[in-house]
Parts: C-alpha cells; structure tokens; sequence
C-alpha cells in the first residue's frame, strides 16, 4: 500500500515503530493544499494537517511509503483513525511530475483548531522527516518558522525525544 507521509511520519523511525515494513519510495507534493498544526490531539497540543485550500499555490510535500497492508490497522490507531483523522485517498505529484495514488489521514473538521501549537519534539519529528528525505530547503524552513511549545509532560518529551529519524 503507498500511504502519504506529510507531518510526523515522514520520520522514518518513527514510523517504523508503528509499521516496521515502511519503505521510502519518493518525496512528493499535494497540491491545493497547506500544511498546518492545528489538529487538536489528546495531549492537547496540535498535530500536523494536510488543509484543503483550493489555492493553485499551496502545496504540502510529503513522502510516499509502501506498507504492507497486514500493518495498516496499526498505523490507523497510531493515527487516530476516525478519532479527529480521516482517511483520505489521494494523487500526488513526484519532483518528475508522475503521479501516484495513496491514501493518507486528514483532519476532521471538527478537530481542527487554529491557535494550536504542536510540542517542540513533535515538530522536530516533521523537520527530521522533511530533511531526511530531501524535502525543497524553502519548505522545511517554512516549517522550521512555524511556532512550537514545551510539552510540559517530561516523561512524554523524553520518550519523543530519544526516537530518531
């Protein structure tokens, strides 16, 4: 299954903990749509989202990972699956311009909230991410100015923290 990694997953390790068969196949790019934190999560912070804008200039990259489907329900209760995500199926553009079909989780809208900021050590993971596999420099610095707090549950930040890309 080719499943679009956009926010925290494009972390290769720490996908990798949810669905040990993740393989990298490409970066690619949705278009019409922004990146945002502003997914409310239980832990009360803000998780990415892949925002339908309809604007002919908004992209969010991402990567392309093939999984094997046997671990999907893992990566769907890692992610929340009908507990503020959707499911989404999807065609995205590659740096060659080929498209490939996929499915990836959205934010419902009823648990989106604009003033939330995602905990430093989880926007780490989106930057990581987008840095390991070579996402555009302007884009991860677009992430990289994007606001973050503390998490102000230690044990949680260190968990987070000693997980590597």
């Amino acid at each position: 299954m080719r499943y679009f990694a956009y926010g925290s997953n494009m972390c290769t390790g720490r996908l990798r903990r949810r669905v040990p068969s993740a393989q990298p196949v490409c970066i690619a790019r949705l278009l019409h749509h922004s990146f945002r934190f502003h997914k409310r999560s239980t832990d009360g912070s803000g998780k990415g989202n892949a925002l339908r804008t309809g604007n002919a200039h908004d992209v969010t990259w991402g990567v392309i990972f093939e999984i094997d489907s046997r671990e999907k329900p893992a990566l769907d209760g890692a992610e929340g699956l009908n507990r503020g995500y959707t499911e989404k199926t999807a065609t995205v553009l590659d740096v060659e311009e080929r498209e490939h079909a996929v499915f990836l989780y959205m934010a419902e809208p009823a648990a989106v909230n604009d003033i939330l900021q995602p905990y430093s050590w989880y926007k780490r993971f989106v930057v990581d991410g987008a840095r390991q596999h070579g996402l555009p420099a302007d884009y991860i610095a677009g992430i990289e100015a994007m606001p973050a707090t503390e998490d102000p549950d230690a044990a949680r930040d260190d968990e987070n923290r000693a997980v590597s890309c």
